[in-house]
């Protein structure tokens, strides 16, 4: 048993060792990817700013409210922020399911394995309780 063990944890950590610099790879490239999508973000609201700078000038002079463009554009970058913060915590569940599944299935096939052991070595002692039955009612 000791043996299996033995084999179940060199899976695990050869296993680990294989994924990790996959997991290393993939935060990399997915905090750049996060990085080139807040530039692309910050661009855009440059350009539709100096572009709707004319128009917001001649809004603010007809609806003496320059509040209401203000919240509305709060808004557009809470919602960035918010989308940027969810394939944040996508990724790092990737992440994470990459890196369980594989100790996941070894846990599962050790304790399968040993529930098969339990289940013969139970069986085992029915058939030995019923043979000693056997004997007892064959001698009366």
């Amino acid at each position: 048993m000791k043996a299996k063990l033995l084999n179940v944890l060199i899976v695990c950590v050869v296993t680990l060792a294989v994924l990790s610099p996959e997991l290393v790879v993939f935060g990399i490239v997915w905090e750049r990817h996060l990085e080139l999508v807040k530039s692309q973000n910050l661009a855009c609201e440059v350009n539709k700013t100096s572009t709707d700078a004319p128009a917001l000038a001649l809004q603010t002079e007809s609806t003496h409210s320059p509040q209401t463009s203000i919240q509305s554009s709060d808004r557009n970058v809470v919602h960035q922020m918010l989308t940027v913060a969810e394939q944040y915590k996508f990724a790092t569940i990737l992440q994470w399911f990459f890196l369980l599944t594989p100790i996941c299935i070894g846990f599962g096939i050790l304790f399968y394995d040993r529930y098969l052991v339990h289940r013969a070595a139970v069986l085992k002692e029915q058939v030995e309780m019923l043979e000693r039955l056997w004997q007892q009612s064959i001698e009366q």
